[in-house]
């Protein structure tokens, strides 16, 4: 039976995905955030589900991207959150590998800045939200014998994602700015300095052809990128 671990910020859609996974015969577990406060895993499992849009989906993959697209299971803590006495030794290492799982992300057409990040993050199952139930037990299985699964509503939308000029980092600094966040807000979050957070922002307004900061907003938002 193939193992599913269901991480959504909202508890009655991932109450909703959990139900809807045992109905179809898979063994799912949950989670209301990707790492649990004692930094451990919920349970092992073969796939991991995020949907791209929740926070805590938006997070994880922005910090998986960002470590290269590897795939570590539920209770991976990024090494700038961890404690100085917990780096990675040669057996966390291994542990790590032996507890790598797939992901599989749900997605929409109105986002391809969701799917590029989820891309980068590499994801191996793309499922509509908006599609049909069955769709996403297709994609599960699939991907947990080592398939990959793009539904066919998302395949031009991916294929537009990888044209966004603005990379995983860029897209994560600017939607947090757009959010409200403060230089020095954004810079804790993303175990950044201040100034780095600046050149990021700098970098995305010149890539867009933006004129200053609320301008990239802008166009980033109407492309459907944030």
């Amino acid at each position: 039976m193939v193992r599913v671990h269901v991480v959504h910020s909202a508890d009655l859609l991932r109450s909703a995905l959990v139900a809807l996974l045992e109905r179809q015969g898979f063994e799912p577990t949950s989670a209301a955030v990707a790492i649990p406060p004692d930094g451990r895993a919920d349970g092992d499992c073969d796939v991991l589900l995020f949907d791209s849009g929740c926070p805590a989906g938006s997070v994880y993959l922005e910090r998986r991207a960002l470590n290269g697209g590897t795939r570590q299971g539920p209770g991976y803590v990024p090494l700038c959150l961890r404690p100085a006495e917990a780096a990675d030794t040669p057996a966390d290492t291994a542990r790590a590998a032996e507890s790598a799982v797939t992901l599989v992300v749900l997605g929409s057409a109105d986002r391809p800045g969701a799917l590029r990040t989820a891309y980068a993050a590499g994801a191996a199952g793309f499922v509509d939200r908006n599609g049909p139930a069955r769709r996403l037990g297709e994609a599960l299985r699939l991907v947990a014998h080592g398939g990959r699964y793009v539904d066919d509503s998302l395949a031009f939308t991916l294929l537009r994602a990888t044209e966004i000029p603005l990379s995983p980092r860029e897209l994560g600094v600017l939607t947090r700015a757009a959010e409200g966040d403060t230089i020095a807000e954004i810079a804790r979050s993303m175990c950044l300095s201040d100034g780095t957070v600046r050149n990021y922002i700098a970098a995305a307004t010149r890539k867009v052809g933006a004129r200053n900061r609320v301008d990239a907003i802008r166009i980033s938002r109407l492309a459907g990128w944030m």
